[in-house]
């Protein structure tokens, strides 16, 4: 079942999800990354790198891939990023576009549409910004295509696919790399003062159920 209770923000400006699609299909031929979640873990907050290519995914479609070893297994794959918060935990994942400025893409969580990426002018590779795989520089580069998800309590598995490439010689290239980061956070604890404040107010609310 899909997580209603995600919301988005670009590190640049506010965002609300765009290209929301009713019953998009879920990619096909997924297999499982799990996200780590404490800060002391191996790995944790790092990014995780995946591609693009219509010529590689099994599913002969534009979803996120592994590509990077021919004769892996999971050659042509999706990944699907998994993550479960506590309910102190709130969560901020990070997705990226690198190499050449002007893809974005579409985001699924558990197969149901969250939407998308911040649009970005479509480019032509001859003239397209740069940034190879430097996914630290892509996220606050105006020219590239980010979006930044806040998961409160919960399980996810997040995955996406391309919704508008870099142009070469008139037609979409249809081949990039990008990369997610998930970071976690405790919900702040209320101070004691502002739990001795609100006391006086839920006596007289319970006075108020009581006489009814």
């Amino acid at each position: 079942m899909c997580k209603t209770h995600l919301s988005t923000r670009s590190p640049r400006s506010t965002l609300v999800f765009l290209d929301i699609l009713a019953g998009a299909a879920t990619p096909a031929f997924a297999f499982d990354v799990a996200l780590v979640t404490g800060s002391r873990q191996e790995g944790y907050g790092q990014w995780q790198r995946f591609n693009v290519s219509d010529l590689d995914p099994v599913s002969e479609g534009s979803e996120w891939i592994d590509n990077s070893k021919s004769l892996a297994a999971g050659f042509g794959m999706t990944p699907s990023f998994s993550s479960t918060n506590r309910a102190d935990q709130v969560g901020q994942f990070r997705v990226v576009d690198a190499g050449f400025a002007g893809d974005t893409f579409l985001l699924f969580n558990t197969g149901a549409s969250i939407g998308s990426t911040v649009p970005v002018v479509v480019t032509a590779i001859d003239t397209a910004s740069d940034l190879s795989e430097h996914f630290n520089a892509t996220l606050v580069n105006a020219s590239f295509s980010p979006a930044v998800l806040t998961l409160s309590a919960g399980s996810y598995q997040i995955c996406g696919r391309l919704a508008q490439s870099v142009h070469v010689a008139g037609p979409p290239l249809n081949s990039t790399v990008g990369a997610v980061k998930l970071t976690v956070s405790a919900l702040p604890v209320p101070e004691p003062a502002t739990s001795q404040e609100m006391l006086p107010g839920l006596r007289l609310r319970n006075r108020s159920l009581t006489a009814r």
